[in-house]
């Protein structure tokens, strides 16, 4: 099956511009073009660009996407490999959810003022002076 690019984007969920960004760096390889110079992609370019999307939808980062791409398109490669770059991804998520859970606490904290003005309000003096840094 061939797709334009528009048909690309309907068929998984992404924006046109996001296409041309991914074929820009690399992550999606050049498609073929038509004589008028439209772009034609096929089911392979489709299969990418999912397992693009839906590693871009589990946190990883672009260039975590192009090493797990790399890996992909290598099957006789151990899966140690991939396992790897996914452990590694995976401190840094909770890291992340760490870094949440202490902001969740400060707003908690600084939640409910019930001064009359914002000249009295705890949370923008606590914002103005950094008080309570979150961290």
């Amino acid at each position: 099956m061939q797709f334009t690019i528009g048909k690309l984007g309907k068929a998984t969920g992404v924006n046109l511009e996001t296409i041309r960004y991914y074929e820009r760096i690399g992550l999606l390889p050049a498609p073929a073009r038509t004589e008028a110079g439209y772009r034609t992609f096929g089911e392979p370019d489709a299969q990418r660009l999912r397992f693009i999307k839906r590693g871009r939808e589990l946190g990883f980062s672009l260039e975590e996407i192009r090493g797990l791409v790399a890996l992909a398109d290598q099957p006789g490669r151990s899966c140690a490999d991939v396992d790897l770059l996914v452990r590694s991804h995976l401190v840094e998520v909770r890291q992340r959810i760490a870094d949440l859970r202490r902001l969740e606490t400060e707003l908690q904290r600084l939640a409910g003022c019930s001064e009359s003005s914002v000249s009295e309000c705890r949370i923008i003096d606590a914002l103005s002076s950094g008080a309570g840094k979150v961290g």
